[in-house]
């Protein structure tokens, strides 16, 4: 069985990405700067009304994109899902097998439906909103799940957003509990405020008594702690994973390596795109601690990844960039 250094598990979603002014949002009545949930036929009309808006597709979801990111700095990754026997469906595979990544999808044949869409609002501000309709991807179970893959992957990296499914829920449960029987390690994120301020228990439930590695944001560590205090969401988080990943924006992120609060400094841009900022920072960070790097060095590559990352339009970024990014980090 191959090893690998991460295997995630999250949505498949067709990141379809459209530059829009916030007069947009307001007439659609889109919530700026969270991620909503949306069925298809509401989907489809904010599609019609967009036109010509939509400027690019990649194969993405939260989960995806930290994957393809620990893949490109030079990574084994794999990642589980679920897309349909559709047109995006084959276009998510090849761009997932292309950027390295192996899947489940390559075991299990695609079934009939309707490939999971994102919506990705890019505003001029850089502030990205997203509304999604997960389509196929809400069956998520744990069919999708490949045992061996997980038992021989350093960390297994679960998206917070399968809290939204009972099915995807379930999924996360037991694909951290494959990993601890097997002695491997489990990362969470929390993915987005509202998953936290919405989907509190549940994310609990797939936390259980502790993950190794949790990544979120102040946003989200607030709702989470129950607080505004930035100390005392700290606080909070060390009982509930045993390190953690604090991003704090343009101030940068604190690691918590279970002893100690790292501070890491941030790198200041001029964001043109904030979309995948912090999958990238956690892309980041996941390659350097399973390939030799101490926490503080593989803090500072996920926070200068995203920083570099929020100066182009999209989630992703060139291999290549990536590439000399790294040699970037190791050399200083």
């Amino acid at each position: 069985m191959t090893r690998y250094d991460v295997y995630g598990l999250g949505n498949a979603l067709l990141d379809v990405e459209c530059e829009v002014a916030p007069e947009v949002l307001v007439e659609l009545g889109i919530d700026k700067g969270v991620m909503t949930l949306l069925d298809e036929a509401s989907q489809n009309k904010i599609l019609d009304r967009l036109g010509n808006s939509v400027t690019k597709r990649s194969c993405g979801g939260s989960g995806a994109n930290t994957i393809v990111a620990v893949s490109q700095f030079g990574g084994k990754a794999f990642y589980s899902c679920k897309v349909a026997k559709d047109e995006p469906g084959s276009y998510y595979l090849k761009d997932l097998v292309e950027s390295g990544v192996d899947t489940n999808l390559k075991l299990h044949p695609p079934e009939p439906g309707i490939t999971g869409k994102c919506l990705v609002f890019v505003t001029p501000d850089a502030d990205r909103t997203m509304n999604t309709f997960l389509g196929i991807s809400s069956g998520l179970s744990e069919v999708e799940l490949v045992p061996d893959a997980i038992a021989n992957s350093a960390y297994t990296y679960i998206e917070g957003y399968l809290v939204t499914g009972e099915s995807s829920k379930q999924a996360a449960i037991k694909a951290r509990e494959i990993a601890v029987n097997a002695g491997q390690k489990v990362a969470l994120t929390l993915s987005d405020q509202n998953m936290a301020k919405f989907f509190r228990q549940g994310l609990l439930e797939m936390i259980g008594s502790g993950v190794d590695l949790l990544f979120t944001n102040d946003s989200e560590a607030f709702e989470m702690a129950g607080t505004q205090d930035l100390a005392e969401a700290i606080e909070y988080l060390k009982t509930i994973s045993k390190s953690f990943a604090l991003t704090l924006g343009a101030k940068g992120s604190l690691i918590f390596d279970g002893k100690t609060l790292i501070e890491i400094a941030p790198f200041p841009v001029k964001a043109i795109d904030t979309v995948g900022a912090g999958d990238m920072y956690a892309g980041g960070v996941l390659y350097g601690i399973t390939n030799g790097m101490d926490w503080a060095t593989a803090g500072r590559l996920g926070s200068l990844a995203s920083a570099r990352l929020v100066r182009v339009p999209g989630a992703r970024m060139a291999t290549v960039d990536l590439q000399s990014l790294l040699k970037e980090v190791k050399n200083s």
